[in-house]
C-alpha cells in the first residue's frame, strides 16, 4: 500500500502547490484557508503574497520529498492555529450566522486540509525526539482524527443541504437528489469508519476514489465552462478536491486494517 500513499502524498503536494501560485498570480487567497481580512489594501497584498509563497513551498516539498515532514508539519501546525486562533473566533464573534452549518463550512474544509498536512507528516519517519518532536508527534497522530471528523460534517451537509446543493451535479446525470443522499451517506460511513478505526483502509479507499471521481467529472468541467470571473474560485474547489483524495489515500495506505 506504499505506492497508495505515495500517490496521495503527491496529490496533496500538488494541490497545495497550484493553490499557492495561484494565490501569487491572482492576487486571490483561496476562499476557504482564511476568514474574510480588512487589515487594507497593503496588509491583504502582504498577506496573500507570504500565504502563497507558504503553499508554494509547503506543496512542493511534500511533492517531491525535499523536507517533506517537517514542510508538512510546519504548514499542518499553521493551518491548524489559522483555524483555532482565527477561523473559530470569527464565526463565533464576527460571522451573524455562526449557528448555521452551512456558515461553518469554508473553516472546516481548512481543518480538513490541516489534518491532511499531518497525515502527510506521519509518512516520514521522526528525525529525534526532543520534547517538541514528542509535541508533534501526538498532532501527527490526531491528524486523521482531524481529516475524518470534517468528512462527516461534509456528510452532514449534503443532507442539510441537498436541494440546494443539488444542481451542481451536471445535467447529464439524472436524479440529482438521490445522489446528493448517495454521497451523504458515503462521506459519514467513509468518515466514521475512519475515526473509529473499523476497516479504515477500505472506507479510505473507497473515500478517495469517490473523491477523485468528483474531481474528474464534477470539478474539471466546471473549470473549464466557467467564466473568466469564476475560474479562480472553480480551481480552489477543484484542486482542494484532489487535495482531499490525496489525504485519504495516504490514510489506506497507512492503515492497519
Amino acid at each position: 500500500m506504499r505506492n497508495l500513499s505515495d500517490i496521495g502524498r503527491i496529490f496533496y503536494g500538488i494541490a497545495m502547490a497550484e493553490m499557492g501560485l495561484q494565490t501569487i498570480y491572482c492576487h486571490d487567497i483561496p476562499y476557504f484557508m482564511l476568514p474574510p481580512v480588512h487589515p487594507g489594501k497593503t496588509g491583504v497584498i502582504i498577506l496573500t503574497l507570504i500565504l502563497g509563497i507558504v503553499m508554494t513551498l509547503a506543496g512542493a516539498c511534500i511533492a517531491f520529498r525535499k523536507k517533506a515532514r517537517q514542510a508538512a508539519l510546519l504548514f499542518g501546525g499553521l493551518l491548524l492555529l489559522i483555524f483555532c486562533f482565527w477561523y473559530v473566533p470569527y464565526e463565533l464573534i464576527a460571522s451573524p450566522n455562526y449557528k448555521l452549518l452551512g456558515d461553518w463550512e469554508n473553516a472546516v474544509k481548512e481543518l480538513a486540509l490541516a489534518g491532511g498536512a499531518l497525515v502527510v507528516a506521519g509518512c516520514f519517519p521522526a528525525e529525534n525526539k526532543n520534547s517538541l518532536t514528542r509535541l508533534f508527534e501526538k498532532l501527527v497522530r490526531g491528524g486523521a482524527i482531524l481529516f475524518a471528523l470534517p468528512v462527516i460534517f461534509f456528510g452532514i451537509l449534503h443532507f442539510v443541504y441537498a436541494k440546494e446543493a443539488g444542481g451542481y451535479i451536471p445535467s447529464w446525470i439524472p436524479n440529482h437528489l438521490f445522489w446528493m443522499y448517495f454521497c451523504g451517506a458515503a462521506l459519514l460511513a467513509s468518515g466514521i469508519a475512519i475515526l473509529l478505526r473499523i476497516q479504515a483502509r477500505l472506507a479510505a479507499i473507497v473515500l478517495g476514489v469517490m473523491i477523485f471521481t468528483w474531481f474528474v467529472i464534477l470539478h474539471t468541467p466546471k473549470v473549464i465552462t466557467s467564466a473568466a470571473a469564476d475560474r479562480t474560485g472553480e480551481l480552489s474547489s477543484a484542486f482542494l478536491a484532489l487535495a482531499y483524495c490525496g489525504i485519504a489515500f495516504v490514510i489506506a495506505g497507512r492503515a492497519k486494517t
